[in-house]
C-alpha cells in the first residue's frame, strides 16, 4: 500500500493554493445496487479561511473511477479531466471563481463538479490550442 502524499501546490499569479483529490465510495447506491463512487477536489487558497470541494459523482453518462477510469480521471460523451493534473486543477479554480467562490470566505463550500466541468474542459481546449499555434 503507498504512502498519502499531502496537498499539492497551485500558484496563481501572487496566491498559493494547495490542493488533493480523493476517491469516495457513498452509502447512497445506484438503482443496480452498487456503490456510487465519486472523485472529490478539494481547494484552498494559503491563508486564507475558505475552501471548495468539488465533487464529481459517477451517474449515467458521467465517468469516475469505479473500475474503468484510473484515480481521478471524471469524463463525459464530449470531455475529460485529470483531477491529478495542474491544469485541469486550474480550469476548475479559474471556473469557480468566474461563477463567484471567494476563497476569502469562511464558508466550506461543495459544489457538484458536473456544473464546473464544461466550462473547465472549454479553458483547457482553448489553453491547448494556444500553446500549439505557431508564432
Amino acid at each position: 500500500m503507498g504512502r498519502r502524499k499531502g496537498a499539492r501546490v497551485l500558484v496563481v499569479g501572487e496566491a498559493t493554493y494547495r490542493w488533493t483529490v480523493s476517491h469516495r465510495h457513498h452509502v447512497a447506491r445506484a438503482d443496480d445496487g452498487m456503490p456510487r463512487c465519486g472523485e472529490r477536489l478539494a481547494v484552498r487558497r494559503d491563508a486564507a479561511p475558505g475552501r471548495l470541494e468539488i465533487v464529481f459523482m459517477g451517474g449515467p453518462g458521467r465517468m469516475v473511477p469505479d473500475g474503468l477510469l484510473h484515480s481521478g480521471g471524471v469524463a463525459t460523451a464530449d470531455g475529460y479531466l485529470n483531477l491529478h493534473r495542474p491544469g485541469a486543477v486550474r480550469a476548475l479554480l479559474d471556473e469557480a471563481l468566474a461563477r463567484g467562490w471567494r476563497p476569502t470566505d469562511p464558508n466550506h463550500v461543495e459544489c457538484d463538479g458536473w456544473d464546473l466541468f464544461d466550462g473547465a474542459v472549454a479553458r483547457l481546449r482553448a489553453a491547448e490550442s494556444v500553446a500549439t499555434t505557431p508564432p
